[in-house]
C-alpha cells in the first residue's frame, strides 16, 4: 500500500480588487506557488488557495467613477489579476472570490454566530477613518495626522456600528504566540505586534458599516455590511468548505488548520491579531505559521502611475519571459529585507545569471555531445581523475542545501545554492578542458565521462530548480532526453545509463537593455497618459485600463510577430500612420518564404502559435497571434512569407526569430500571405 500523503495547505492573501496589481503584488503569488510546487516535489499533498477581496467602500467608489456596478467592476478586476497569476504559471488549486456566493452565504453564518454567543455588541464608531484601508484610528494612533499603516489622508466619521470584544481573547492570543515561537515569521514581524498592540491592550474592532452597502449584509440588521477584513479573513476556511453549522466539508477535514498563510509585511496585523481570535471565537484551530514577506520597491520605494514608473508582470513577461520573471522576483527579495526592481536590474540579472551561467552551460554540454559524440554519452568508461570526486560531491551535497533553505521559506537563498551548482559546472568545464580532450583520440572515454558528468550536474540543477523555474526546467529535460528528479534521487549521481542529446534554442539569449529602452519608454509613457486622463476625469471603464498595459493572459496582438494591412477604407488619421518611404526604406525590410514544418499552440495562451519554420538550410522559433484564425494542423507545410530581420524576442517564454504576414479586412476576417507557387523553394526573397 502506498504511503499516504501529509496535506500541506498555503494561502496568499487575496488580492483587492481595486486595480490592476504590480510586479510587487504579483511575487507573492509566484512565491507561494514557488513554496507550494516545492512541497509537492517533498511528498506533500498540497493544496494552494489564492483569490480576490471584491467588497468595502473603496470599490463602490471606484465603481461609481467608471459607471458601472460593484460586480461589473470586480468581475473585470478579478479576471485580471486571475489573468496574470495564469501568465506567471502559478499553480494554485483554488481561486477564490468573496462574491462566490457559498462564501458570502458563511460570512453572515459566521457574523451571527459571533452574535449570538455575546462576541459582538451594537454600538457607535467615532474616529479618524482611512477609505483605502477601511480602517478607523483614534487621534493618538495616527502618524503625523496620517494613517499609520499607508501613510494616507483621514478624515473624521461617526456611525452605527458592531464591534467584536478582542480583549475576551488577547490573553490566550499572547498565551499562544508566546509558546509557539514559529507561528509568526520572520520574528521582527513577532515583535511588532506583540509590542504596538498586543501588550498595549486591544481596543474593541469595528465589523460593520453602513455607509456604503457594497459587501454582505448583516443577516439581522440590514443597513449594515460585514467589515471587509471579516469578510476576506475567512476565506481561508470557507474556500475549504468550513460550515459555521459544523457540517464541514472534507477538504477542511483534511487541510485545516493551514500549514502557511504568506501575506505582505503590511497586512500582518490582521492576520497575526483579528484572523487568530476570530478563529479562537469559532473554536476552530490557529494556522501554523503567518509569514510577513517584504515589498518589492523601486528606487525610493513609490510607484506611481503618474510618474510612469509602475512596473507591472505581463509587460515584464513581454520583454523577458515568464521564468526570467519568476527567477528575478524569487531570487532577488530577501527573507526579512525589503527587495529593489528596475527594467535594467532585470536586464542584468537576465544576462549574468539566466544567460551566462545556465543557458550557456547547458548550450555548450549540449552541443560538445553532439559534437563529439553525435548526442549521447555513457556511464563510467574511464577510471575518476581530478577534480571529479569534489564536483560529484558538490552535485550530491546541493539537494539538502535547498531543502533546508526551502523549508525555512528562505527562497532567495535556496535559488542561489541552485545557481552555485551551475556555477561550479561550468568551472569544471574550464578544469577539464573538453576541446582538448578531444584532440586525443586515447583519451576519447575520459572526454565521455566529463561530458557526462556535466549532463548529471544539469539534470539534478533543473530537477531542484522545476519549482522555481518549470518551464525552464522541462526544456532542459528536453535537451536531456531525461526526467525530473526527486530530492533523494538528486542527492545521488550517475542515475542514467546514458544521456542522448537533443539541440535546441538557447534558453536565454542575452538581451541589449539599450535595445529594450524605446519599449520601456513607451510603457512608461502610456501609464503617464493614462495618470493624466483619469486626473481630468476623462478615463472610464476599458479606457483607463487601456493605459494600464497589455490585455492579460496573452502577449498583446502587435507584440505576437503577426504583421498585418490596414483595412482598404482607413481613416484619413489612419493614413497618416504611414507616410510615404523610399525603395531604400524598403529594401530594410527582409522578407522570406517559410515552410511551416511544426506547429502547436502555446500554453497559457489563447491567441498564439509556435511555429517552427524552414527557411532554406535555416529553421526558425516563430511565435504568432493567429490561434483564434488557424489551427495547429492547417499551420503545417503553409508556405508563407515572413519578416525575417527582425530583433528576435520572447513571447510567453518562447523565443520568436521572425514575423509571419497576414491581411485582415474591416469585417476582423484575416488571411495569411502565402506563395501562390508550391515549388517554390523555402528561404525564397521577397524582392
Amino acid at each position: 500500500m502506498a504511503e499516504k500523503k501529509k496535506p500541506y495547505y498555503i494561502t496568499t492573501a487575496i488580492a483587492y480588487t481595486s486595480g490592476k496589481p504590480h510586479i510587487g503584488n504579483t511575487y507573492e503569488a509566484v512565491l507561494a506557488d514557488a513554496i507550494a510546487r516545492f512541497k509537492r516535489k517533498e511528498g506533500y499533498d498540497v493544496f494552494f488557495q489564492t483569490g480576490t477581496d471584491e467588497h468595502g467602500q473603496k470599490i463602490e467608489d471606484k465603481a461609481a467613477a467608471a459607471g458601472v456596478t460593484p460586480k461589473e467592476y470586480v468581475d473585470k478586476v478579478a479576471g485580471e489579476i486571475k489573468g496574470i497569476w495564469d501568465l506567471m504559471n502559478t499553480s494554485y488549486d483554488k481561486f477564490i472570490r468573496t462574491t462566490d456566493e457559498y462564501h458570502e452565504a458563511e460570512v453572515a453564518k459566521i457574523f451571527k454566530k459571533f452574535y449570538d454567543q455575546g462576541d459582538i455588541y451594537k454600538g457607535y464608531y467615532e474616529g479618524m477613518y482611512c477609505t483605502p484601508c477601511e480602517s478607523f484610528w483614534t487621534e493618538s494612533q495616527l502618524v503625523d495626522g496620517k494613517c499609520p499603516d499607508c501613510g494616507r489622508e483621514v478624515k473624521p466619521a461617526k456611525e452605527e456600528a458592531y464591534f467584536f470584544k478582542m480583549g475576551k481573547y488577547a490573553d490566550r492570543l499572547i498565551e499562544h504566540i508566546n509558546s509557539h515561537p514559529e507561528f509568526i515569521q520572520p520574528v521582527s514581524r513577532k515583535n511588532e505586534m506583540m509590542n504596538n498592540f498586543l501588550l498595549k491592550g486591544l481596543q474593541d474592532l469595528c465589523v460593520s458599516r453602513t455607509s456604503f452597502k457594497w459587501g454582505i449584509q448583516v443577516p439581522f440588521d440590514k443597513k449594515h455590511v460585514v467589515y471587509v477584513w471579516l469578510d476576506a479573513l475567512t476565506n481561508y476556511i470557507t474556500g475549504l468548505g468550513y460550515s459555521a453549522d459544523g457540517n464541514h466539508g472534507e477538504k477542511y477535514k483534511k487541510y485545516w488548520p493551514a500549514d502557511l498563510h504568506l501575506i505582505g509585511k503590511d497586512i500582518i496585523r490582521f492576520h497575526t491579531i483579528y484572523w487568530p481570535i476570530f478563529l479562537m471565537a469559532l473554536g476552530e484551530p490557529l494556522p501554523k505559521q503567518i509569514f510577513g514577506h517584504p515589498w518589492l520597491l523601486q528606487g525610493d520605494g513609490k510607484m506611481s502611475k503618474s510618474k510612469g514608473n509602475v512596473i507591472y508582470a505581463d509587460d515584464l513577461v513581454r520583454l523577458f519571459g515568464v521564468d526570467a520573471v519568476r527567477f528575478f522576483v524569487l531570487h532577488e527579495m530577501p527573507f526579512d529585507n525589503d527587495g529593489q526592481i528596475s527594467w535594467e536590474l532585470v536586464a542584468e540579472r537576465y544576462n549574468s545569471e539566466l544567460a551566462n551561467v545556465l543557458g550557456n552551460l547547458v548550450s555548450r554540454t549540449v552541443a560538445m555531445i553532439s559534437k563529439y559524440f553525435g548526442g549521447t554519452v555513457e556511464r563510467g568508461l574511464s577510471a575518476e581523475e581530478d577534480p571529479d570526486s569534489e564536483f560529484k560531491t558538490t552535485v550530491r551535497g546541493t539537494a539538502e542545501k535547498v531543502r533546508a533553505k526551502a523549508d525555512s521559506l528562505h527562497i532567495a537563498d535556496a535559488i542561489t545554492e541552485i545557481f552555485s551548482l551551475f556555477r561550479r559546472a561550468n568551472k569544471y568545464i574550464d578544469e577539464t578542458m573538453p576541446w582538448a580532450l578531444a584532440k586525443d583520440e586515447g583519451k576519447r572515454a575520459r572526454l565521455n565521462d566529463v561530458l557526462y558528468n556535466l549532463s548529471e550536474a544539469i539534470l539534478t540543477g533543473a530537477s531542484l530548480l522545476d519549482s522555481f523555474m518549470p518551464e525552464t526546467s522541462e526544456k532542459i529535460f528536453a535537451a536531456f532526453g531525461a526526467g525530473n528528479r526527486t530530492i533523494e534521487e538528486c542527492s545521488s549521481f550517475g542515475l542514467c545509463e546514458r544521456i542522448t542529446v537533443t539541440p535546441a534554442p538557447a534558453l536565454f539569449a542575452r538581451v541589449d537593455f539599450k535595445a529594450l529602452e524605446p519599449e520601456i519608454e513607451k510603457i512608461c509613457e502610456e501609464q503617464r497618459k493614462s495618470a493624466a486622463s483619469q486626473a481630468a476625469g476623462t478615463a472610464k471603464g476599458d479606457a483607463a485600463a487601456k493605459g494600464n498595459g497589455a490585455s492579460l493572459g496573452d502577449v498583446p496582438e502587435k507584440s505576437a510577430n503577426v504583421a498585418k494591412n490596414a483595412p482598404a477604407s482607413a481613416s484619413s488619421s489612419a493614413a497618416e500612420e504611414y507616410p510615404e518611404i523610399s525603395i531604400d526604406d524598403f529594401a530594410k525590410v527582409r522578407l522570406q518564404v517559410g515552410e511551416i514544418i511544426a506547429c502547436e499552440k502555446v500554453p497559457k495562451s489563447s491567441k498564439l502559435l509556435h511555429e517552427t519554420v524552414k527557411f532554406g538550410n535555416e529553421t526558425r522559433s516563430v511565435v504568432s497571434g493567429i490561434a483564434k484564425y488557424y489551427t495547429p494542423e492547417e499551420m503545417i507545410g503553409k508556405k508563407v512569407v515572413f519578416v525575417t530581420n527582425l530583433k528576435p524576442v520572447k513571447l510567453c517564454g518562447i523565443l520568436s526569430e521572425g514575423m509571419i504576414l497576414a491581411a485582415e479586412d474591416e469585417s476582423g476576417r484575416l488571411s495569411l500571405v502565402v506563395s501562390d507557387k508550391d515549388e517554390l523553394d523555402s528561404g525564397a526573397s521577397i524582392r
